[in-house]
């Protein structure tokens, strides 16, 4: 069956590149048509481009993979935007209503928002702006437009990051030859398939465990409140091992298998006699286990201590109803959710599941919580990224050969004249043949009347 419409959209992350292609259906489903990663460990730390030229590579390779299984070409996709330097800055604009009716309308509201686009950043863009209350008297309101006052204030919450951040990636999409549809940040369109409205309204930290960095993102009365990137991730846990002689897959492998974020403590003490428990690696040498639990979860500690010092330092830390969701590689690690519970005052802590439901077919595709990121960006595109075969005009090879144009022209116009003559006497023929037909009635009217008058026995 041939595909007619498609979203593309592409995650740049820190261990992998990922894409995929799928339509939304209308009840808010996705069906995954094919789906295509990567290793980009050697190319993207702390979710910035490091080699531009193996990350053009990579972005070729996804997008033939992903062509191959669609069987239709892509013109352009959605990219994913994240790392180290992505942060939410606040800003306030005000403004006195000089409306003679000093009511505030669409007009003074996209005023402020303009004026919101121009607050100096040395060396950041703005890639997204999260939209806020406007402050009206004492009152917050979220829609101001109709309300009548003399004074406003605009609350604005901008999602930055370093300006290399964007410029490399547009490089390397350029040199790649693949078009952007749209540059998203990643942490919301995640939030968006992840957290519901009665989470976002109740108040909640979503934390992405990931590769090489750990996103907080606060919600709270549906609007985003506070996001921030900690450079610290699972890849830290897998080096962390690896400083034991552990080699890097089977460090990955232990990490998520044996790994254990919050020890049971049976306050006794082994003793110097007492032998202590092994693990067998794969080459049959044999670590103290207790060696690969400690700094599993010295690590894990680590990172959950600079996530709650983030909630407390956003403001919301006592207003989080909901609690924390959690999601990201990373957070498979075993106990995670009673750590964060002995470590911060937040009892509700749950993992992640996607609201969304998903249809696939794709034997590559594994719905897992490090799939949570495209499926947002999947989920966030708009237009169709299928591309559409432009069928092109003939070429005329002689269109500046004025002899030929002038010899066309004159064949044209003889064989206009022929065919006028043509008909001219066509017509001149069919005129005789009418006239000798109504003779020939007539003739043969006379010689029946004669006869009828004049018949030999009238003679007799």
């Amino acid at each position: 069956m041939t595909i007619t419409n498609f979203i593309a959209a592409i995650e740049l992350g820190s261990s992998k590149i990922r894409g995929m292609a799928g339509t939304r259906n209308s009840d808010g489903s996705i069906n995954v048509l094919a789906y295509a990663d990567e290793d980009s460990t050697d190319f993207i730390r702390k979710g910035i481009v490091y080699n531009l030229d193996k990350t053009s590579q990579a972005l070729n390779n996804i997008i033939n993979v992903l062509e191959g299984k669609l069987n239709e070409s892509i013109a352009k996709v959605y990219i994913g935007v994240s790392g180290q330097s992505l942060r939410s800055v606040h800003n306030s604009i005000s403004k006195e209503v000089l409306q003679e009716d000093k009511i505030i309308d669409q007009k003074l509201m996209d005023l402020l928002s303009d004026e919101n686009l121009e607050i100096p950043l040395i060396d950041l863009d703005i890639l997204e702006v999260a939209p806020q209350e406007y402050k009206i008297g004492n009152n917050l309101q979220i829609d101001p437009k109709g309300v009548a006052t003399d004074h406003i204030e605009g609350r604005f919450l901008n999602i930055v990051a370093n300006k290399e951040l964007k410029k490399r990636i547009e490089y390397c999409f350029e040199e790649a030859q693949i078009e952007i549809a749209e540059l998203l940040v990643s942490p919301l369109t995640s939030a968006n398939v992840i957290l519901s409205e009665k989470e976002k309204r109740a108040g909640c930290a979503l934390i992405d465990f990931g590769a090489n960095t750990t996103t907080v993102s606060i919600y709270r009365d549906n609007l985003l409140r506070f996001l921030t990137i900690i450079p610290l991730g699972g890849e830290n846990i897998t080096k962390d091992l690896m400083a034991l002689q552990i080699e890097e897959n089977e460090a990955e492998h232990i990490k998520l298998t044996i790994g254990n974020a919050c020890l049971e403590k049976n306050g006794q003490e082994n003793s110097d006699e007492e032998e202590k428990a092994k693990y067998t690696l794969e080459d049959g040498r044999k670590i103290d286990l207790e060696d690969i639990l400690l700094a599993i979860e010295a690590r894990m500690e680590e990172i959950v201590a600079n996530v709650w010092h983030q909630i407390q330092v956003s403001g919301y830390d006592d207003k989080l109803l909901a609690g924390i969701i959690l999601t990201g590689g990373a957070s498979k690690i075993k106990n995670l959710r009673k750590l964060i519970q002995e470590k911060t005052t937040i009892v509700q802590v749950r993992r992640a599941d996607n609201t969304l439901k998903i249809h696939t077919s794709n034997k590559e595709f594994v719905e897992e919580a490090s799939k949570n990121t495209i499926i947002g960006l999947l989920y966030a595109g708009q237009e169709n990224c299928r591309q559409i075969p432009v069928m092109k005009e003939p070429v005329d090879l002689f269109e500046n050969d004025e002899d030929l144009k002038r010899q066309e022209e004159e064949a044209k116009k003889t064989a206009i004249e022929k065919e006028k003559k043509k008909q001219e006497e066509e017509a001149r023929k069919a005129k005789e043949r009418k006239k000798e037909k109504a003779k020939e009635k007539k003739n043969n009217w006379f010689s029946s009347l004669t006869e009828t008058f004049f018949s030999d026995d009238d003679i007799q």
